[in-house]
């Protein structure tokens, strides 16, 4: 059962915007379990097999090919990604070069990188935005050694900020400036901290 061909392409469908939320639950759930693992077994590092089962978990039910890379091509706004020959090779390259940067980039320049690079592979037939502040929390908690608190976390963060996150990936997309997309994570990590701190504050008293 795909929800998206049963409801007519509908992406605004009730049960569409249901399955999405409850699919996003369980997303969240998995990210927390997959970082607890990773950091409980000593193995900080970024896998295809952690990608594809994000992305199966965002968009089961919703869409075709859950868990796989893209078989066609896509359009998203005014950017054009890669063909879809290309994915797998561009995937394979950027799990290379995460693992191979892992101790050489801080925890927050490592995370804004993926950040970008997925969004400009788009490697999935849907679920991509998603996938992409998942990989980059997902490397921020397993570099720094713990799952980061906070009242609201990063990735829903930036839904909130949409308007600076798509203007800093389009800046690195023309002219490979990380600088706003760098501001912006950071604003929204520190964030996420203070909130935390906040509400430890709130429960002592």
């Amino acid at each position: 059962m795909i929800i998206f061909e049963l409801a007519e392409n509908d992406e605004s469908h009730v049960v569409y915007h249901q399955l999405t939320i409850e699919n996003g639950e369980r997303l969240y759930d998995f990210l927390k379990s997959i970082i607890d693992a990773a950091i409980a077994l000593e193995r900080p590092y970024l896998s295809s097999q952690v990608i594809k089962a994000l992305n199966y978990h965002a968009i089961a039910c919703l869409h075709s090919h859950a868990g796989e890379y893209r078989p066609c091509s896509v359009r998203v706004g005014s950017h054009q990604p890669p063909e879809e020959f290309r994915v797998q090779a561009l995937m394979d390259d950027f799990v290379n070069q995460i693992n191979r940067n892992w101790d050489l980039l801080d925890p927050l320049q490592l995370a804004v990188w993926a950040l970008w690079r997925l969004n400009w592979i788009h490697p999935f037939i849907n679920g991509n935005g998603r996938i992409s502040r998942a990989v980059a929390y997902f490397i921020l908690c397993v570099k720094v050694g713990a799952r980061l608190p906070g009242k609201i976390i990063l990735p829903e963060l930036i839904v909130r900020e949409r308007e600076r996150y798509v203007q800093g990936l389009r800046k690195v997309d023309d002219n490979q400036d990380f600088s706003d997309l760098h501001s912006l994570l950071g604003e929204l990590l520190k964030e996420q901290l203070d909130s935390a701190r906040d509400r430890g504050a709130e429960a002592a008293l």
